[in-house]
């Protein structure tokens, strides 16, 4: 036991003062972070497999090695925010690269390390944080607070308030309770927070364009703080908002709330696999052994490519369906396109237009990716007076594009920003924030738009306060 002892430790870089594993930070207000599930798995990170192997040498990438290309996580088994930096760094992101960033948080009582395991003869890259002590709670007031504080790159601490602003704004809805108020469990908060901190340098040390593949959603129940939840976990769901998702059959929490956080905030979009010339591959390993597949997340770094292949071009990467309404209410109308949406469409519309013998009617349409395409047309026939859905396969081309939080005078404010190969980034401060604090300060709210617009542009908010 010595010696295997030994050699798990010598295959482990470690880092003292922060700490992790395939974390499940739910809150205190409903969650206990060390939520035990009804079946027979720990969770996605609590309990090791194979154990820890000897780490492949890699080649580190530069910073910016994926400006203008495609970062595709494949996550056949689900993702959580230990395996999103383990895959990154096995792809060639320095670990320096996560562990500086970590350093620099205000936080004391844990360590992180590096590590391989092995699942179907995959050697993948492992990331645990591990507690040395009691850590108090936090809420996300304190940890935006710290955040803020904390001496980290501005674009990582951007990402860093993006997602877990996602993970909050979730967490609020399910518990209906301000935002600030928000408690992460004492586990939670710590794992949270690296993977959060951590991934956030990573994806921006790359560069590129997210894509995540369709996300498997395991069933069952937890054990949480104040009683029994089902899978998956409600905020974990309303972090996925817009990500296409499906059953995975399995008894088991796949997809943990900071993993879906992450890729809900930073994801430019959802593919089966997109049309990309890969280029390099990385692999992250959880820690639990799943009953049917290996537990593993996969990333490809690769190319547009140039021209879909006839192949691409039949298949398709989303899908427009349509069908035309002639005896519809508006407010029917308008809650079919609520409930298109609410189903995973990326957009979704009403057209007027004229049938025959002169009736006036509506196309209602939606666009959304081709692995939901049953699920939209099946909401579409179900919610609407439709007897019919038509279906066309597209290929969409899609700007990459982030969110970025500036401070106005009326509070933070998340901006959308567009960029790409496309002319200058658009920016588009998020309406729903907007409204809140024009409703707060008593101003219209094009005047909280205009302040997070102009708070967005560094150059141009210099130029006003040297005015």
């Amino acid at each position: 036991m010595k010696a295997k002892a030994k050699a798990k430790a010598k295959a482990k870089k470690s880092v003292h003062g922060h700490g992790h594993g395939h974390e499940h930070h739910d809150h205190d207000h409903d969650h206990d972070h060390d939520h035990d599930h009804d079946h027979d798995h720990d969770g996605h990170g609590h309990g090791h497999g194979h154990g820890h192997v000897g780490k492949a040498t890699r080649e580190d990438l530069p910073r910016g090695a994926g400006k203008g290309k495609i970062l595709f996580l494949d996550a056949p088994s689900g993702l959580a925010g230990d395996m999103i930096i383990a895959t990154l760094v096995d792809l060639g992101v320095p670990e320096s690269v996560v562990l500086d960033v970590v350093a620099k948080l205000p936080l004391r009582g844990f360590h992180v390390h590096f590590g391989a395991r092995t699942r179907s003869g995959i050697v993948a890259t492992s990331f645990d944080v591990h507690l040395d002590g009691k850590q108090p709670e936090r809420t996300y007031g304190a940890i935006r607070t710290m955040l803020d504080e904390a001496d980290l790159p501005k674009a990582v601490r951007a990402r860093a308030q993006a997602t877990f602003r996602r993970l909050a704004e979730s967490e609020a809805k399910v518990h209906r309770m301000p935002i600030d108020d928000v408690h992460f469990h004492e586990v939670g908060a710590i794992d949270a927070i690296v993977d959060i901190v951590g991934s956030a340098a990573a994806l921006e040390h790359l560069g590129a364009e997210l894509v995540v593949s369709p996300l498997p959603m395991g069933h069952g129940r937890i054990k949480a703080r104040h009683g029994i939840l089902p899978l998956p976990a409600p905020a974990t769901v309303e972090c996925l908002r817009g990500i296409p998702t499906y059953d995975a059959g399995i008894a088991f929490e796949l997809v943990t709330p900071t993993g879906a956080a992450i890729v809900g905030a930073h994801a430019a979009g959802s593919s089966r696999w997109p049309s990309m010339t890969p280029e390099r591959t990385g692999w992250g390993a959880g820690t639990a052994e799943l009953a049917d597949r290996p537990n593993l997340l996969r990333a490809v770094l690769g190319a547009h490519a140039d021209a879909p292949s006839p192949a691409a071009s039949r298949a398709g990467t989303h899908v427009v369906l349509e069908a035309n309404i002639d005896d519809a209410t508006g407010e029917l109308l308008a809650y079919c396109i609520d409930a298109l949406l609410a189903a995973g469409a990326l957009d979704a519309w009403a057209s007027p237009l004229t049938m025959k013998k002169g009736r006036p009617a509506y196309m209602l349409g939606a666009i959304a990716p081709a692995a939901l395409a049953d699920t939209i047309a099946t909401t579409m026939l179900r919610e609407s007076t439709s007897l019919g859905v038509r279906r066309h396969e597209v290929t969409r081309l899609e700007r990459p594009r982030r969110i970025e939080e500036v401070d106005t005078p009326f509070g933070r404010i998340p901006v959308k920003i567009g960029g790409g190969p496309f002319g200058p980034p658009h920016r588009k401060p998020e309406l729903d924030a907007c409204a809140e604090a024009a409703r707060a300060h008593g101003v219209p709210v094009r005047e909280v738009m205009e302040a997070a617009l102009l708070a967005s542009v560094p150059a141009r908010a210099a130029a006003t306060k040297r005015r």
